[in-house]
């Protein structure tokens, strides 16, 4: 994957859990819309993974 496309979802995550979930559509959808065929597995792998990151600071 990309590092723009692995920053763009981690900062997806970032502004869900600020509560600013219409730019973090915006954001996440971008990353995954514009991800190449080759990128799309690690996208819905690192999704996958990363859940939680959406809820909680993954941080701590």
């Amino acid at each position: 994957m990309r590092p723009s496309t692995r920053t763009a979802l981690e900062r997806s995550a970032e502004l869900t859990r600020a509560g600013r979930l219409v730019e973090a559509v915006e954001v996440g959808e971008r990353a995954i819309t514009g991800a190449t065929d080759t990128e799309a597995p690690d996208v819905t792998q690192w999704l996958h993974d990363h859940a939680d990151d959406f809820l909680h600071d993954p941080k701590g």
